[in-house]
């Protein structure tokens, strides 16, 4: 996979975002090399309505990653799609949005795995531009941390730790390879807990959320009828948001990844904290 990627043909989907609980129709086109993942909010017409996905663009991580131009038009909670593209090696596309979230579907990647396989991917001419990691980087807030390391491939270790015995701890490791986003990470959901429904509501946030797209907590159970797809689902879901969150690189990574409990806003920070050292990456 040296080579860039788009896809072949246009393709799309509804559903309602978790936190809006707005519809939003998400339409993905093919783009030209070197473009990169380029969201477009359809329904602006009066300011430019492109948001790169790229680091630099994201202005918020509170319950997931949100992005913003300099026009100020947004785009909500992109980290499941984004997974989705790394996982398939996807470098360069139009996401087009007529609303402010991407849908939720299930809470998983494997609608927009699905998606993207139905429109079909393409191999470009231009080479693929790949962020080598040169020297350890770490980002840390109190237990939890992250960190990037130099390494082959793309390799990650994720551990996780919560109080109910629902979750507990969990760990997983994962190598990006051919196949395996699809087979091993795409199709773990997102998770939520109970008592903290009222204060989200209170945010105008999980409005859309339900557990038809959300593996809901309460105490040390767990409510979801069908229960769990996987023991670890738990954490195999927050490995899927790293993958979303690292591919906000610009391209992808050739390193170690480490994270104790991470979440959106220490993965945003580590790559900002990457790219503020000059010393610590190549693009190769």
């Amino acid at each position: 996979m040296n080579r860039q990627q788009t896809i072949a043909r246009t393709a799309s989907l509804s559903g309602a975002g978790v936190h809006s609980g707005k519809p939003a129709r998400l339409t993905v086109r093919p783009a030209e090399e070197g473009a990169g993942v380029r969201f477009v909010r359809t329904d602006v017409t009066d300011r430019d309505a492109v948001i790169p996905a790229l680091v630099t663009k994201v202005t918020t991580t509170e319950l997931g990653t949100n992005m913003s131009n300099e026009a100020g038009v947004s785009v909500a909670t992109v980290e499941h799609f984004l997974a989705a593209c790394s996982g398939l090696g996807v470098d360069n596309i139009i996401a087009e949005l007529d609303g402010p979230e991407l849908p939720i579907l299930d809470g998983s990647s494997r609608p927009f795995v699905d998606l993207l396989k139905q429109a079909g991917l393409q191999q470009q001419g231009a080479p693929r531009r790949m962020l080598k990691i040169l020297k350890p980087v770490e980002v840390r807030h109190g237990a939890k941390f992250v960190r990037l390391s130099p390494g082959k491939g793309f390799e990650m270790r994720v551990i996780i730790d919560f109080p109910t015995k629902a979750i507990g701890r969990q760990e997983i490791r994962f190598v990006m390879a051919p196949g395996a986003f699809a087979r091993d990470v795409a199709w773990a959901r997102t998770f939520g807990f109970v008592h903290q429904a009222e204060r989200l509501h209170a945010m105008g946030k999980g409005l859309g959320a339900s557990m038809d797209n959300t593996i809901v907590v309460e105490g040390d159970a767990i409510l979801n009828p069908g229960g769990l797809q996987a023991d670890d689902e738990f954490v195999r879901h927050k490995l899927l948001d790293v993958i979303g969150d690292l591919f906000l690189a610009g391209g992808p990574i050739e390193g170690l990844y480490e994270g104790e409990q991470p979440g959106h806003a220490l993965n945003n920070q580590l790559l900002r904290a990457v790219f503020a050292d000059a010393t610590s990456f190549a693009w190769t």
